[in-house]
This record gives structure tokens, C-alpha cells and sequence, in this order.
């Protein structure tokens, strides 16, 4: 009976850990927490948004990076695998706005509950509190050229052998969660190139002090687009928050991961529309009718029916208009002046905040020197990769997640057949 390592207990881990059991491998699952799944814990603030129903050419337009390696994973375990796959591990799941799909509870620990079940009944042996130090290779005798796995060197000195080990240790994001990036030296030290990380799904910090005024505020419903020079780099429509830093929210959060993939560093122009279902010209008009209704009372008085009241301050700043000037008496020109303000609020982002705030880490193990038909290392025999410590991300909605499972499951089935 072949013998598989999967060192790390996250969503990737646990997957990777199932598969390869139900091939009849015997499974060690070797996670350094004191339980398994706590970054699947804090997920979805809690609620677990693990997959997305949506069709297969749409989930892939939500791949940030390296989309084309993810092909064969998906074609094993894709979305609806992944429903059915919870659904009889006792899960129920429901579906929510965006095709987001939660578990019925609304609590993500029944997705770790359901994960370490199918561990249980497949005999997948879980070894809590057990920190790998190095992975150990010999050369290959069928090809010279290539080493392969022999097993693994636990801090405590033990060494424990295999036929195959999975790395599914995660990224840098969330170091409390166990993802202090082990996995990158790994790969290191098994040869493998791994590419440079940064933080994704994670906060724009900005120049502007005014945005610090309005912190704590949230926009359900703008639209934002993300410019470098004249290039677009992202555009987007939903939910967005002020910070004392600059700006956050699922809408900010997407943008991110299109910043840090070529841009990041760099100062690049946010523009929000705080009215985007109104054309420049509905909007003029919706001035002019709020104006008509209010003409006798000063400009600060008069914007109670278009603005929160925190943005109303900074709003009347940003436009120029003296706030005692009776709307009456304002200008087309500085009319179409707030127009401009309202349909492109500028920010210029200066960056990001670091990994302990970042959801997801963008970076890691060169997808070129693994095999995407089974998640094995093209330059060591016996070794696989899966979930984030490989160079793939994606948008939020449970994509992420989506891409853990799918290529854990092919990790687990390719490494018990080897």
C-alpha cells in the first residue's frame, strides 16, 4: 500500500488528504495547529463561501493568475463535484447573490466538521501539532537526471517515510491561521522556482487625508475603476468601505489582485462613482431637481437626499462651492464641477496593506515546473502541490476555495497512484 504525506490541514490539505485515501492510499496528514481548517474557519466572516455555481467559462474568467493550469483540476473536481461532494458528507448548501455558495448554517466550522468526517470514515491518519522541517529525496534509479520522495524530517527528529508527499501548507496571508510559508522553502529546496509573493484580497492604503474623515463608511452600490497612467487595470460595481487607512470592501478586495499582479508598488489612480446608474446628464438633472426643491437654502443644507450625512463634509470640499452659497445662486459650471466629483471621486493608491490583513497571497510555486494533468513536480518524482502555496488566485466569491478543492482532489488521486 502506497504511503501519502500531505503536509498542511487546510481545504487544499483535507481534499488532497480524501482523495488519495479513497484510492486506497494510506493517508498521514500532518497539520502544525492544534486542529485542522482554520483558515476555512475565518472565511466568509465566518459563514464559508467554499465554491460558486457558476458555469465553468465564467469561473474561469475569475481566475487572476494562471487560469489554463487549473483546466484538468476543475475537469476532476469541478464546482458541482464540489456541492455533491459536501452535500453527502452532510453539509446541506444553499446559494446566495453572485451564485455564492454558503452551507445552510451559516457557519463555516460544518465545512471543516463535514472535511473531517470523510477523513475519519477513509482512515486518513491526522497528526495534530506536527511541524515538518524538511522533506527528505534520493535520486531517482529509473531517471537519473530527477530525485525522488522518500519521506519527511519532523522537528522533533523523527523521519517518517513515503512513496509521495502533497505540499498544501497555504500562503503567507493569515500567519495566525498556520500559512507562515513553509511550503515556499519546500519547493526551494526541492528545486523548484518560486515566484515573487505579495498580498491580494487586501486594502488599498491612498494619499488623500480626506478619506480618513470617513472612515467607518460603506458604499453598497458604486462602481470603481483602477488606472495606471491611461491603462486600465480593473473595473468594478458593489461594495466598497472607507478606512483610516483608504479603502477596503469586496469591490476594493478584486481590485487588489489585479494591482499586485504587475502594478503593485506603483501609484495608481482610483476613481469611484458614487451614482453610477445615472449618465452625467440624469444626474445634472437630479441636481437641478433636488436644487428647484431646495432653492432658498444654503449648498451644505441641501445635499441630505444624494449623500450620507458623513459625506456630505467632504463632498462640499471637493466641490469648491462656498457651503453657504444658496443653491440658487450656484453656477452651471459648478454644477457640472459636482457633477465631476460625484461620477469620478479620485484616490490615489500608494499600496496595499501587508499579509496580516491580505485574504489571499498572489505568488508562489512556478506553475511551469508542475504537471496540471496531476500536480506533480516536473523535477522531483512523488512530489505534488496544492492550493495556495501554487501561483494561482482568484477573485473573490468562492473561487479561491474552488481552485483548493479541485487541485487537492487531483494532488490526492495522482499521488496514490504513483
Amino acid at each position: 500500500m502506497k504511503h501519502v504525506i500531505v503536509i498542511g490541514g487546510g481545504a487544499a490539505g483535507m481534499m488532497a488528504a480524501v482523495a488519495a485515501a479513497e484510492e486506497g492510499a494510506k493517508v498521514s496528514l500532518l497539520e502544525q495547529n492544534e486542529k485542522t481548517g482554520k483558515k476555512i474557519f475565518i472565511t466568509g466572516k465566518g459563514r464559508c463561501n467554499l465554491t460558486n455555481a457558476c458555469e465553468q467559462e465564467s469561473f474561469f474568467e475569475n481566475i487572476v493568475s494562471n487560469g489554463k493550469f487549473l483546466y484538468s483540476a476543475f475537469s476532476k473536481m469541478d464546482n458541482y463535484a464540489v456541492m455533491k461532494f459536501f452535500e453527502d458528507a452532510g453539509c446541506p448548501l444553499k446559494k446566495e447573490r453572485g451564485e455564492r455558495i454558503f452551507p445552510v448554517s451559516d457557519h463555516s466550522s460544518d465545512v471543516i466538521s463535514a472535511l473531517n468526517r470523510q477523513m475519519e470514515e477513509k482512515g486518513v491518519k491526522v497528526y495534530l501539532r506536527t511541524r515538518v522541517k524538511e522533506i527528505l529525496m534520493n535520486q531517482d534509479e529509473e531517471t537519473p537526471s530527477k530525485k525522488c520522495i522518500t519521506g519527511v524530517t519532523l522537528f522533533d527528529g523523527r523521519k517518517i517515510s513515503a512513496d509521495a508527499v502533497i505540499i498544501a501548507t497555504g500562503g503567507k496571508s493569515y500567519a495566525s491561521t498556520g500559512s507562515t510559508g513553509d511550503g515556499y522553502q519546500f519547493a526551494e529546496s526541492a528545486g523548484h522556482t518560486v515566484k515573487e509573493m505579495k498580498p491580494a484580497f487586501v486594502p488599498f492604503t491612498v494619499k488623500e487625508d480626506w478619506c480618513m474623515k470617513l472612515q467607518g463608511l460603506s458604499l453598497k452600490n458604486a462602481a470603481a475603476t483602477l488606472k495606471y497612467e491611461k491603462k486600465m487595470i480593473y473595473e468594478g460595481f458593489g461594495e466598497m468601505l472607507f478606512t483610516h487607512f483608504g479603502v477596503s470592501g469586496p469591490m476594493i478586495l478584486s481590485a487588489s489582485s489585479y494591482y499586485g499582479k504587475k502594478y503593485f508598488g506603483m501609484p495608481v489612480t482610483l476613481s469611484i462613482d458614487l451614482k453610477p446608474a445615472l449618465t452625467k446628464e440624469q444626474l445634472d438633472k437630479r441636481l437641478l431637481k433636488d436644487f428647484g426643491e431646495n432653492k432658498n437654502r444654503q449648498f451644505k443644507n441641501a445635499l441630505d437626499g444624494l449623500f450620507p450625512s458623513k459625506l456630505i463634509p467632504v463632498m462640499i470640499e471637493l466641490s469648491g462651492i462656498i457651503p453657504e452659497k444658496r443653491v440658487n445662486e450656484i453656477t452651471k459650471e459648478e454644477r457640472a464641477g459636482l457633477v465631476e466629483c460625484i461620477k469620478n471621486l479620485t484616490l490615489t493608491v500608494t499600496g496595499t496593506r501587508d499579509f496580516q490583513e491580505a485574504i489571499i497571497t498572489q505568488g508562489g510555486v512556478h506553475v511551469k515546473e508542475i504537471n496540471p494533468s496531476t500536480m506533480e513536480s516536473r523535477l522531483v518524482k512523488g512530489l505534488f502541490f496544492a492550493g495556495e502555496v501554487l501561483d494561482v488566485d482568484a477573485l473573490t466569491g468562492g473561487f479561491n476555495l474552488q481552485a483548493a478543492w479541485s487541485t487537492g482532489y487531483l494532488a490526492g488521486i495522482s499521488a496514490a497512484r504513483v
